[in-house]
């Protein structure tokens, strides 16, 4: 867990201005997330991949929230997960899940690196995420579940 006096440093042009988030850069934290906002953020995050991984959550309910990379592998894995469920004839239900542990690390250009373990019935979901902010708000960069 970071400390509550932790801030990221603000990105610079040469001139000393901030850099504003054009088209082909990388997401940058113009105003730093707070730990508390950003672990909030990834938990629900967290808790909604594995659910739509399980079939119960559609994609596009987190469409805004993370980035086209992120998007089109979790595509995959729930095309897979359905393909899976209808060979073994399993019907998709929601999985009634808690959160047992979060770790959660700042990282240099103002965003958020995450572990959080995630219980269901049948067995516990790593899900590990990093978060970046995008002007105003958190978008989800990487997003994997084990």
């Amino acid at each position: 867990m970071t400390s509550p006096g932790f801030s990221a440093p603000r990105l610079r042009d040469d001139r000393g201005e901030q850099r504003p988030d054009g088209p082909g850069t990388a997401p940058q934290a113009i105003v730093p997330a707070l730990p508390l906002e950003a672990e909030r953020f990834l938990r629900s995050l967290a808790l909604s991949a594995v659910e739509i991984i399980a079939g119960a959550r559609n994609l596009e309910q987190i469409a805004r929230w993370v980035t086209d990379d992120v998007y089109a592998h979790l595509r995959v894995r729930v095309s897979i997960a359905a393909r899976a469920r209808a060979v073994t004839g399993t019907v998709a239900h929601r999985p009634m899940l808690w959160i047992e542990h979060v770790t959660l690390s700042p990282t240099a250009t103002g965003g958020f690196d995450a572990v959080i373990l995630v219980h269901d019935k049948r067995r516990p979901h790593v899900v590990s995420l990093r978060v970046e902010g995008a002007t105003r708000h958190l978008r989800g960069t990487v997003l994997v579940v084990l």
